[in-house]
């Protein structure tokens, strides 16, 4: 999911620096203004978790590998915004020291993983949410759908990016991207809801959602 510098057209960078910046901006603000103290070691906690899995590749199918997302897990724990903000952080880390993932294609990565990625799944489990018994069970379900979806947003956006930058055929790139991403997503899912479960059980105030849950049975 990292793209590499010379895939995509220097306007669609740029554009989607535009949008990537203004989203960090965003987080950037809303933290300040409202997050209390408890929140800030889970922010860093998160950031942390979230680089050290993304830096490990796990095999998928017919030669390919995945790496976890971690977009809708930071949305589910601290927010949407938050969550752009963290992969926004992790991203430029990971392009600056270990050159994982392109310099000029940095806000490209960022707009797939962190703003579609991440407020794409938050819309997913909000939608998923309104739908489904207040329960933490139903939660945990949600959240694990959310976060295959989370994944394949991203791939989608990475998709089109690489179809509009002429690299190859839509349908050759869509097909391809989508179809390895499904098997990624599954295990995003598995990892996302371990981790959300563990919080819950034992600091549900952690996550955004603990307010709706706390009298809800499992």
């Amino acid at each position: 999911m990292h793209i590499p510098d010379g895939f995509i057209s220097m306007p669609i960078n740029v554009g989607a620096a535009v949008v990537s910046v203004s989203a960090c901006a965003a987080a950037l603000a809303r933290t300040r203004a409202k997050m209390g103290d408890k929140q800030v070691p889970l922010v860093g906690l998160t950031s942390s978790f979230i680089f050290a899995a993304q830096m490990l590749n796990f095999p998928v199918a017919m030669g390919t590998s995945g790496h976890f997302l971690g977009a809708l897990l930071a949305a589910a724990l601290l927010g949407p915004l938050e969550s752009c903000l963290i992969l926004g952080v992790v991203l430029a880390i990971q392009c600056l020291l270990f050159a994982d993932g392109g310099l000029l294609v940095l806000g490209t990565n960022v707009l797939n993983m962190g703003v579609v990625g991440g407020i794409g799944g938050w819309l997913v489990l909000a939608g998923l949410r309104a739908i489904l018994p207040s329960s933490r069970s139903a939660f945990l379900g949600a959240v694990a759908v959310a976060s295959w979806a989370s994944v394949m947003l991203a791939a989608a956006a990475c998709s089109a990016e690489l179809v509009f930058s002429g690299v190859k055929p839509a349908g050759h790139v869509f097909s391809a991207m989508l179809g390895v991403h499904a098997l990624i997503g599954i295990g995003e899912g598995l990892i996302t809801t371990t981790v959300v479960a563990m919080v819950l059980a034992s600091r549900p105030d952690l996550v955004a959602q603990a307010p709706r849950l706390a009298g809800a049975s499992p």
